[in-house]
């Protein structure tokens, strides 16, 4: 087995949950990963090491999900088919409505957070990155990826509460 292959074999999850978080959407997802692959193979040689071959990988990802959407010109949304697709943990219609509300209001929030709140947010949540790995990121220590983290949680659930309030 090749070292790339071995790469591929041991990333290649954690590269598709992280999209499939990102995305919402299985074939999005497969797709991404596909291209993510693809370009580290071709651009291994410049890894220099220092971040988690994990890190330069989602970044790599993201990136090649950011041009997906300005290709495809749209933001993704959480449609009627994706929440429909979420496990029902209560057996109420109402919990389930109040939940697909919960979750958009979420997703709005989210994206109302200015940088860099909102991208150490997304590689704490949707690519279940450590706070030492979001810090090798962005080239600042543990201690402000955790903070920064705890200030975008709670400018989200501020912006929930303002929006909760105009209703």
């Amino acid at each position: 087995m090749t070292d790339f292959e071995q790469l591929y074999e041991t990333y290649f999850n954690d590269v598709y949950l992280y999209i499939l978080r990102l995305s919402g959407n299985e074939h999005i997802a497969e797709e991404i990963t596909s291209d993510t692959f693809f370009k580290a193979m071709k651009s291994i040689d410049s890894f220099r090491g220092d971040c988690d071959l994990r890190v330069w990988l989602c970044q790599i990802a993201k990136n090649c999900y950011y041009s997906h959407l300005k290709r495809s010109k749209r933001t993704e949304q959480i449609d009627e088919e994706t929440i429909q697709d979420i496990p029902d943990l209560a057996p109420s219609v109402a919990d389930a409505y109040v939940r697909r509300d919960e979750i958009g209001r979420i997703q709005k929030a989210l994206h109302s957070v200015g940088e860099p709140y909102k991208e150490v947010f997304m590689w704490r949540v949707y690519a279940d990155l450590s706070f030492k790995q979001i810090a090798q990121i962005f080239g600042k220590t543990e201690n402000w990826a955790c903070v920064t983290y705890h200030r975008a949680r709670k400018k989200i659930l501020e912006e929930m509460e303002e929006e909760k309030s105009e209703d």
